[in-house]
């Protein structure tokens, strides 16, 4: 079965967004998405172009190989200086690794190697591609049978996720780490700003050949090479996930946030696209005001080990496992009606609404349901008072698993406002918050 997806933005209609610089006054969030499973994977896929003027990334999944179908591959590219570098990797770089003889020998890591630096070279007499002033990240994970290989040149990042935990099957590759700078240096280079030659803040990439001209070093010793880094693991039936994402997305969390972040919505059957659509709007800037962080394109692709497992039997094993295990509370919250969800038996707080601004129209107090104290421990809530601004009145400790939910739930079920909320009692009205039952 083979799926291959090339991801350079024709997203939607047109709108009428004005350039800002390298960025846009409004983002643009449509995403584009794509699926496919086998026996052993499910797979889901998105892109998003965010506050940048253009769509530089590419990405590839490949359940079987053509020339090789008991091999799977999946790849980031993250372009910068123009799309041509990333797209043209996105077609081919795959064919360059499995047609090496080293490949065909066994010795798949060799062949991740010289594959790269091959299609470097190949891109330098091409005549559309030699005169390419753009350059591309380059992560990519090619898995046979139960050996897994990642290949990475640049900051582009893969992630597992093994019995629970992130385990990095990557490291990015920046000018100031102290072997990237000794090697800039000795081919003529310099490090400013945490850049090459103060321009490029990668050290390792395919294309940028401006980088790639001192004719005195090999393809290896040049001030930007992309001779990447390859890791080989075994995967076991305690491999859940793999996650390749570009900066844009690490820039903004961590390896454990991301992992976290899919866990609980594998625990709760969400479809692997959807999760990276999710995973991105959560790292979208509201504004560009954060020093970048937030605004750069995004592309996420998720790999589910499925272990020989239906995806009901995939994802109920994740869920047992999570602690708390809070996502059939939430969502019954989501997804349930108000008669059999927000019932109001006690177990809620009121919300005064006129101090929270406009996020309902016309409830003046609304129930937010607050789980049994058991499902996020003695210490995880909290009650505040009194409400303020649009502050829901309550507390879940920041680094505690179920924040985030709860927080989506809670701000989601206040926006519905009348039509799926009850009103509280009238001789209630005058109180900024009433808790109906004590934690």
């Amino acid at each position: 079965m083979l799926c291959l997806i090339r991801a350079l933005f024709p997203f939607g209609r047109k709108r009428n967004i004005k350039k800002m610089g390298q960025t846009l006054s409004e983002p643009v969030t449509a995403k584009e998405s794509a699926a496919c499973q086998n026996s052993q994977f499910k797979v889901g896929s998105s892109c998003m172009q965010g506050w940048r003027v253009t769509m530089e990334d590419s990405h590839t999944h490949i359940l079987n190989l053509p020339d090789d179908p008991e091999a799977a591959f999946f790849a980031v590219y993250d372009g910068h200086g123009g799309a041509a570098v990333a797209q043209h990797a996105g077609n081919n770089l795959h064919k360059f690794i499995v047609q090496r003889a080293e490949y065909q020998d066994g010795d798949i890591g060799t062949a991740v190697r010289q594959g790269f630096l091959q299609f470097d070279s190949s891109m330098m007499s091409d005549e559309q591609m030699k005169e390419e002033v753009a350059g591309s990240t380059a992560v990519i994970v090619l898995i046979k049978n139960d050996q897994l290989y990642c290949g990475n040149a640049g900051d582009s990042r893969a992630v597992a996720c093994v019995n629970g935990l992130d385990h990095p099957l990557s490291s990015d590759h920046k000018p100031n780490n102290p072997t990237e700078a000794m090697r800039i240096k000795d081919a003529g280079g310099w490090v400013e700003y945490n850049r090459v030659n103060g321009n490029l803040a990668l050290s390792r990439a395919i294309g940028d050949f401006v980088f790639k001209r001192n004719s005195s070093k090999s393809p290896e010793e040049q001030m930007v090479i992309a001779l990447p880094d390859v890791e080989q693991r075994t995967v076991t039936d305690d491999w859940e996930f793999v996650i390749l994402a570009c900066d844009g997305v690490w820039d903004v969390i961590t390896n454990e946030e991301a992992v976290n972040f899919i866990r609980y919505r594998l625990g709760d059957r969400m479809e692997p696209e959807k999760i990276c659509e999710e995973l991105m709007t959560n790292c979208l800037s509201p504004d560009c005001q954060m020093g970048g962080l937030g605004c750069d394109n995004m592309t996420v692709i998720l790999v589910c080990f499925l272990h020989g497992k239906t995806w009901e039997e995939y994802c109920a094993k994740i869920a047992a496992t999570l602690q708390p295990n809070i996502e059939a509370y939430t969502s019954s919250l989501q997804n349930g009606s108000t008669d059999d969800v927000l019932v109001d038996d006690g177990n809620a707080l009121v919300v005064d609404n006129a101090n929270t601004g406009d996020i309902t129209e016309s409830v003046s107090n609304v129930l937010i349901p607050i789980p049994p104290p058991d499902l996020f421990g003695p210490d995880a809530i909290t009650l505040t008072t009194p409400v303020e601004s649009n502050n829901v009145a309550y507390n879940v400790e920041d680094d505690h698993p179920a924040c985030e939910i709860y927080n989506d739930v809670v701000n989601a079920a206040i926006k519905k406002g009348q039509d799926n909320l009850l009103e509280s009692d009238s001789d209630e009205e005058d109180e900024h918050l009433l808790p109906r039952k004590r934690l």
